[in-house]
């Protein structure tokens, strides 16, 4: 077979619970920037504009934070199963995501009708798209 031959890699159980503490750390660290990136935004909104724009910050950020988190719980405890998550269920998770974020931003526009400034909840939606920027920052887990 020559160039082609493959090599079969050997896990442990040891490695394998390894990696799951590891992504369950980094789980938890994502979610919890998000959370503090999204608080950070309506806070400077609030402080800066005024009490609508902090509120439209906020409900922007937890447009996408609110199924974010839920998908990281399932994700966190599928980390227990022997299978783990499987990339089919994982895509149709990361869809159903999405569609909860695009239901929620309907939400705040009948909600909140003229109070809601819409640039406030992009810039706080945005926030928490990019909180795992932080972590990158601050380093990743360590286990």
């Amino acid at each position: 077979m020559g160039a082609l031959e493959s090599e079969k890699l050997e896990i442990t159980a040891a490695d394998l619970e390894r990696i799951n503490q590891r992504s369950r750390l980094e789980l938890v660290q994502i979610v919890k920037a998000q959370a503090l990136l999204g608080l950070v935004v309506a806070s400077l909104a609030w402080l800066i504009v005024g009490l609508d724009a902090g509120l439209s910050a906020l409900a922007g950020a937890g447009t996408y934070f609110v199924p974010n988190a839920i998908f990281a719980l399932r994700l966190y405890v599928a980390t227990f199963r022997p299978g783990g998550s499987g990339p089919i269920l994982f895509l149709i998770g990361e869809m159903l995501k999405v569609g909860a974020a695009v239901g929620l931003l309907w939400v705040v526009a009948q909600v909140g009708g003229d109070r809601v400034q819409w640039l406030a909840v992009l810039v706080g939606l945005i926030a928490v798209l990019k909180g795992y920027v932080l972590m990158l920052m601050f380093g990743r887990a360590r286990i």
